[in-house]
């Protein structure tokens, strides 16, 4: 019952907009004004440009619009005499005295040429919104995001719609971890990607794009849909660049340069940063263990205290050629090499059954990390003419090497642990898009991704003596080929794009130390569909479905045991299968001149989901039983929700931007195996929860041209099959000031104000052997809170660029609907 009046209100809620768009177009007394503005000098349309409507000799606005993408608009008016304006930020606006309209009207082609004046005054220079609303995807541009300065791409990607990263740095995108991260349109080639991410600075990063139900085009990979990473690279004629240093507590600081040198054909470009970091980070877990009947046994306090530091040095250089003026080849090397220390220690506080004290002991784990990638990508586009005909090509090889090494100490013993990763990935991907008249196109592609991990871990004792139980080396190789085909027309005001992929996955997983070799064979076909309804200029409607497969990578599928708790153990599982899910998605996007709004209903049916799982593995470390978490296959899992996002301009001087999105996710199955006794346990795993996130932010100009943005994040509580993840709360802040005639900018940034991004939760755990259980409530927070100063310069660079002769970008892939 509960779910069809959740589904009656989320049908009204569609009915109302749609019933409120309807009301858009002219009525019986109006006609309609139409035109296009563009850019004078490059002939690029202009998006979100205001056309206002006034009597003669009288101020007041009695209609006004927005242009489309394309730079088109279509507004209803009164039959009469205006004096028409056509504005956008930092170009001089354009009037129309006098116009005399009594029927329907076409103003033809406006252009509209840049202001000089304008654009060196910071009240009024152009910038777009940090968040672009579009119909199939959402694109947050970075570099007007002052909460990230100093910061990493975890932290911008900690302020994109949609997307939440959690204290370990693992991203998820409408509350699924099921999604595929890509840089440069190429998927990460990075062993460890949370970590990856951690360590890549923000300031190389342009821009992010989110696209939550993909088409034919992209990979099949990403349950939930997939984030598009864009690099910087430099757009400007001549030699110019930008510096930023940063400094922060905890002891954080770094220097990066993005410089770039372009002529008529060539355009080099270069990113170096250094950064050191420091995370502290604290943790606690009080376990209560129960009998049989209930009572009290005992129980276990443990508080944990963290401190991560690297030091990463990341470099990026290229070469964009302009080979003929429709051909265009550009050649990157991207390097990366990252140290770090980590120092974790764990306090154990045992407690009897009456709650007194009873020992203590400790653990004490120092460990160094190191990581070195390099990766050579080649991007080749040839338009064969000004309408979309056009053939591109990519190339990418990469190289990873991941190590880490600890030594544990504990009461009485100690360990050391080796963990040496070393993956090659080869990648090739050629896409052919044809125009076939007006409105239609079609697109054909391959892909190619060859990849080889090899993995040795092992724990020693203070012997020096491996321990065979904890220690292995994985060889997995992953070869998948793929070719696609898609569709896409054009009827009156409908859109449609229909679009195939096939997909060949090829896997080993090999474990040398034990002899056990896996192979898993399997081909899918991934079919979709997408269709919009353009209700007006300003408004419109979208349908969409494709199917999703989401693979097993990195620890999920390594069997080498996370040792870095000897009680609370972490294992990969090397036989998990690839989930499927079926994606459905309903969305409206309507735009008035200073409001965007935009919302979607989704439904996800997903199909041998992966879960983590709890069970006590047998062993007892001071009279405590060992824990293992691991993932399985469990079976089904059905979300369905809905989220809107708004961006609100009031004023020239205050941008808004919001996000929220509710859930519900039903999980279905169970878990099988055999308990330390020989007896068979099954778990009922079956789970349903509700929850929800909400985020927004406020970017605000003071007085003597100060800005400032503040942020907060809330997630909602859920429940989970084993207990139940509690509600966060966090909040960011930022000031930023303009100097040296604005070539620099000053930004200082608070994240997580009040020290409340902390992860907490509770655990129930059964024995069904002994029927004795335990709970557990813990705490996690990767990060406290941290202070950062920054100091951005820049030379023959004006703050608000506009790119007006530039190639195509990397990745950028376009919208996917025809028009």
């Amino acid at each position: 019952m509960k779910k069809i009046k959740f589904a009656v209100l989320l049908v009204l809620f569609f009915t109302s907009f749609y019933n409120y768009a309807q009301q858009a177009p002219p009525g019986r007394n109006k006609v309609k004004v139409t035109g296009k503005v563009l850019e004078k000098v490059s002939k690029q349309p202009l998006e979100y440009a205001i056309i206002s409507f006034k009597a003669p000799n009288n101020t007041k606005v009695v209609a006004d619009g927005v242009t489309n993408p394309k730079g088109e608009f279509e507004i209803a008016v009164a039959p009469g005499t205006y004096d028409i304006k056509v504005e956008f930020i930092s170009f001089k606006s354009t009037e129309i005295k006098g116009k005399t309209i009594s029927g329907d009207t076409s103003l033809g082609v406006v252009s509209l040429s840049e202001d000089a004046a304008q654009l060196n005054e910071v009240v009024v220079r152009a910038e777009k919104s940090t968040v672009e609303i579009k119909l199939d995807k959402k694109v947050y541009s970075v570099g007007q995001d002052m909460m990230v300065k100093g910061g990493t791409v975890s932290d911008v990607l900690d302020n994109v719609p949609s997307v939440s990263v959690d204290t370990e740095g693992n991203v998820s995108l409408r509350g699924s971890d099921n999604i595929r991260i890509l840089i440069d349109g190429r998927p990460s080639n990075a062993i460890n990607i949370a970590e990856a991410l951690r360590q890549l600075p923000a300031d190389a990063i342009d821009k992010v794009e989110v696209i939550t139900n993909p088409s034919a085009r992209y990979d099949a990979e990403g349950g939930s849909g997939l984030i598009n990473i864009i690099l910087k690279k430099g757009k400007n004629q001549g030699f110019n660049g930008t510096f930023i240093a940063s400094t922060g507590i905890p002891e954080t600081y770094g220097l990066s340069g993005n410089l770039n040198y372009k002529t008529e054909k060539l355009n080099y470009f270069t990113t170096l940063g250094y950064n050191h970091r420091t995370n502290e980070g604290a943790g606690l877990t009080n376990t209560e263990y129960l009998n049989a009947d209930g009572t009290p046994k005992g129980f276990l306090d443990e508080d944990r205290d963290t401190k991560r530091t690297s030091d990463g040095f990341n470099g990026r250089a290229g070469i964009e050629w302009t080979v003929a003026p429709n051909t265009y080849w550009t050649n990157a090397i991207n390097y990366q090499k990252n140290s770090g220390d980590t120092r974790d220690l764990i306090n154990y506080n045992n407690f009897d059954a009456s709650h007194a004290f009873t020992g203590t002991s400790f653990r004490l784990n120092d460990g160094e990390t190191g990581s070195q990638n390099v990766e050579y990508t080649s991007n080749l586009i040839k338009n064969f003419n000004d309408k979309g005909h056009k053939l591109t090509a990519d190339l990418s090889i990469s190289k990873n090497d991941d190590d880490s090494n600890s030594t544990i100490t504990a009461s009485p013993n100690y360990n050391t642990t080796l963990n040496n990763q070393v993956q090659k990935q080869v990648l090739f991907q050629a896409d052919y898009v044809l125009p076939l008249g007006k409105g239609s196109q079609f697109e054909a592609g391959y892909k190619g991704s060859f990849g080889d991990l090899n993995n040795e871990y092992f724990v020693t004792d203070e012997n020096g003596l491996k321990d065979p139980n904890l220690s292995n080396t994985l060889e997995y190789k992953e070869n998948i080929n793929a070719l696609y085909t898609q569709y896409g027309f054009k009827v009156n005001k409908f859109s449609y794009l229909f679009g195939l992929r096939w997909e060949d996955t090829n896997i080993h997983v090999n474990l040398l130390e034990t002899s056990d070799f896996n192979t898993k064979k399997y081909n899918n076909l991934f079919p979709s569909a997408f269709i919009s309804y353009e209700i007006s200029d300003q408004s419109s409607f979208s349908a969409s479905y494709s199917k999703r497969l989401t693979r097993p990578r990195g620890r999920f599928m390594n069997p080498a045991v996370n040792y870095s708790s000897n009680i609370n153990i972490f294992q990969g599982n090397p036989d998990l299968d690839p989930s499927l899910t079926d994606k459905y998605d309903i969305g409206y996007i309507k735009r008035w001149s200073k409001l965007t709004f935009n919302t979607s209903a989704y439904f996800e049916d997903t199909k041998d989901v992966f879960s983590f799982v709890r069970t006590p593995n047998g062993n007892l470390v001071n009279g405590i039983p060992v824990i293992l978490n691991r993932p399985i296959n469990l079976g089904k899992e059905q979300k369905f929700g809905f989220e809107f996002t708004l961006n609100y301009t009031p004023f020239k001087i205050w941008r808004i931007n919001s996000n929220f999105n509710f859930y519900n996710v039903k999980t279905t199955g169970e878990n099988t195996y055999v308990d330390f006794n020989g007896n068979t346990v099954v778990q009922n795993l079956d789970n349903q929860a509700n929850t929800w996130f909400a985020r927004i932010n406020s970017k605000l100009t003071l007085p003597y041209k100060i800005d400032w943005q503040l942020s907060a994040n809330y997630n909602g509580s859920q429940k989970t099959a084993q207990g139940k993840n509690l509600d966060m709360f966090g909040m960011n802040t930022a000031l930023s000031k303009d100097v040296m005639k604005d070539k620099a900018t000053i930004a200082f940034n608070i994240s997580d104000i009040f020290n409340s991004r902390i992860m907490r939760s509770y655990t129930y755990l059964q024995n069904s052997t002994t029927l004795e259980s335990q709970t557990a409530y813990s705490e996690m927070q990767f990060r406290k809170r941290q202070f950062n100063l920054s100091f951005t310069y820049r030379f023959n660079k004006p703050k608000g660029e506009r790119d007006k002769n530039a190639a195509p970008k990397e990745g950028d892939g376009g919208g996917d609907f025809p028009g």
